[in-house]
C-alpha cells in the first residue's frame, strides 16, 4: 500500500481486527487526551469471566511491560502508546481493556478531544475522536477492548464511571486498597500567587508570569514544591552566549520556575567548564549580577572543557538525601563525555530529574560537524540500566528567541510523569 487508509469509527461499532491487519505482528494502540487534568492510560488484560485474574496484565505507567512484553507502554505527548503481540498473549487473557483516568480534579466532560488510534506500519488504521461533549461527570472511562471471538475483534465503547479508576477496577475484579483513617491536616496559609511575587521583587519578569502559569496548570503543577537548580555551561564555546546576553536571558527565563516551585524563591546555581564551581543562590534580588561582570575571568579559571561529570556528582551530593524534589536544569552547547551515564543511573533512585538543554549546537556549525550534534546529551534521555526515566532532553537554537509559551512547555514536558513514577516507586514522599 502507498499510503495509510483510515476507518473512523465511533462508539459501539465493532470490527474484526484480523481483516484490517497482520495479526502476526505487533499492532499500535494510542490513547490521547487534550485537557487541563492530568491523564492516566491503562490497559487491563482480563480472562473470560471479565475479571483482571492476573495482575502483571494491568500495564500503566508503574508497571510497563506484560510477563513477555506482549505488551508494552510507552507515554508520548498527551497520551501513551501501546505496542501488543496478540498471538503471544496466554489464552487466559481474553480481553483487552484500554481505559484513561483522571489523576487529580476534573471530569471528562471537561477534556477538549479523546482520541484513538490502532494501526500497524502502512496497514489501514482504525481511529476514532470524541470530546467534553460525549461524556459528563466520568473521571475514568474504558475506550476500547480487544478481545477473542472467532479471532480477534474490536469494540468502541468511550464511557465511563464517576467514580475513576477505583470503580474501573472494581468492575475488573481489582482490589481496592483501604485505607487507615487519617486525621485532617491544619489548614495551610494560603500560597501567594506568582504573579504578585513577581510583580513585588522581579517586576521586569512579569510578562514570563503568564505564559508559565498556563503550562502549569495543563500539568496541574500549582501546587508543586521542588528545589529548582540551573546548571550553566561556562566554556570557551560559550563565549558569544556570555558575552551578546544570552546567559543572562537564560537565568532571567528560568528564575520564575524556582520563584513557583521553591518554598524560599531561590535558584540554586552552578557554572562549570573543565572544573566547577557553585555559585550563591539566585533569587528575585540578584538575579541580574547571575552573570558576573568579570564572567570572562570565571571562564578562565573554570576551564574551556565540559566535565560535565564534575559538577554533576557535586548536584547528586546536594540532593540525594533531599525531602523534596530537585528538578535541576542543565544547559550546555557542547558534546559532554560517556561517563555520565553513571551518574544519570545512579542518581535515578534518588529525588532528582534532569532537564538538559542544549543550545546553539544543532549541528549545522563546526562544532556540530566535528562532533555530531549534542551526543551524548542525546542518548541518556533514552539511556537502559535506570530504576526510572529521571531525564529529559531537548535543544534550542537561541534561546533568547524562542516563544515563551513553548519554552515552558518543552521544559516542564517530562517533569510530572517523573514525579508520579517517583512518588509510586516511594523515591519522594
Amino acid at each position: 500500500m502507498t499510503g495509510v487508509i483510515k476507518l473512523i469509527v465511533n462508539r459501539g461499532v465493532r470490527k474484526n481486527l484480523e481483516d484490517l491487519f497482520d495479526i502476526s505482528q505487533p499492532i499500535k494502540v494510542t490513547l490521547k487526551i487534550f485537557g487541563k487534568a492530568t491523564y492516566d492510560f491503562s490497559c487491563f488484560g482480563v480472562d473470560g469471566e471479565n475479571k483482571l485474574s492476573d495482575d502483571r496484565y494491568m500495564i500503566f505507567y508503574n508497571q510497563t511491560q506484560s510477563p513477555r512484553s506482549e505488551i508494552s507502554y510507552k507515554e508520548i505527548s498527551n497520551g501513551t502508546e501501546f505496542v501488543i503481540d496478540l498471538e503471544a498473549l496466554p489464552s487466559t487473557i481474553q480481553k483487552l481493556v484500554f481505559t484513561a483516568s483522571i489523576d487529580g480534579a476534573g471530569t471528562m466532560g471537561e477534556i477538549s478531544t479523546h482520541e484513538f488510534m490502532i494501526e500497524q506500519g502502512q496497514r489501514e488504521n482504525i481511529s476514532a475522536l470524541f470530546s467534553g461533549k460525549d461524556f459528563q461527570n466520568e473521571k475514568a472511562i474504558t475506550s476500547i477492548e480487544i478481545y477473542r471471538k472467532n479471532g480477534w475483534r474490536v469494540q468502541v465503547i468511550a464511557r465511563g464511571f464517576d467514580g475513576g479508576l477505583d470503580k474501573i477496577l472494581e468492575f475488573y475484579g481489582g482490589e481496592q486498597i483501604q485505607e487507615e483513617e487519617v486525621k485532617p491536616e491544619p489548614p495551610k496559609p494560603k500560597k501567594v500567587s506568582l504573579e504578585k511575587k513577581i510583580k513585588e521583587g522581579a517586576p521586569k519578569l512579569i510578562s514570563l508570569v503568564k505564559p508559565l502559569q498556563v503550562e502549569l496548570e495543563k500539568r496541574n503543577l500549582q501546587e508543586t514544591v521542588a528545589k529548582v537548580a540551573l546548571v550553566m555551561d561556562i566554556s570557551g564555546s560559550m563565549y558569544d552566549s556570555y558575552k551578546n546576553g544570552s546567559v543572562q536571558e537564560i537565568v532571567n527565563k528560568i528564575l520564575p520556575i524556582a520563584v513557583q516551585f521553591d518554598d524560599d524563591g531561590e535558584l540554586d546555581f552552578w557554572y562549570f567548564g573543565s572544573d566547577f564551581e557553585r555559585r550563591p543562590s539566585v533569587n528575585m534580588g540578584n538575579y541580574q549580577n547571575a552573570v558576573p561582570s568579570d564572567w570572562e575571568k570565571l571562564m578562565h579559571r573554570l576551564g574551556g572543557g565540559t566535565n560535565a561529570l564534575k559538577v554533576m556528582n557535586d548536584v547528586i551530593g546536594e540532593y540525594e538525601h533531599s525531602d523534596c524534589p530537585a528538578y535541576v536544569i542543565f544547559i550546555t552547547d557542547g558534546a559532554i563525555s560517556n561517563d555520565t551515564k553513571d551518574a544519570v543511573i545512579r542518581s535515578s533512585r534518588m529525588p532528582i530529574f534532569w532537564q538538559f538543554v542544549g543550545i546553539g549546537n544543532s549541528g549545522s556549525g563546526i562544532f556540530g560537524r566535528l562532533f555530531g550534534g549534542y551526543g551524548m546529551l542525546e542518548k541518556l534521555n533514552t539511556l537502559s540500566g535506570r530504576y526510572v526515566d529521571n531525564t529529559n532532553f531537548f535543544a534550542l537554537d537561541d534561546f533568547r528567541n524562542v516563544d515563551n509559551s513553548e519554552l515552558y512547555g518543552r521544559l516542564l514536558n517530562e517533569f510530572p510523569n517523573w514525579l508520579k513514577v517517583a512518588r509510586n516507586k516511594g523515591i519522594i514522599r
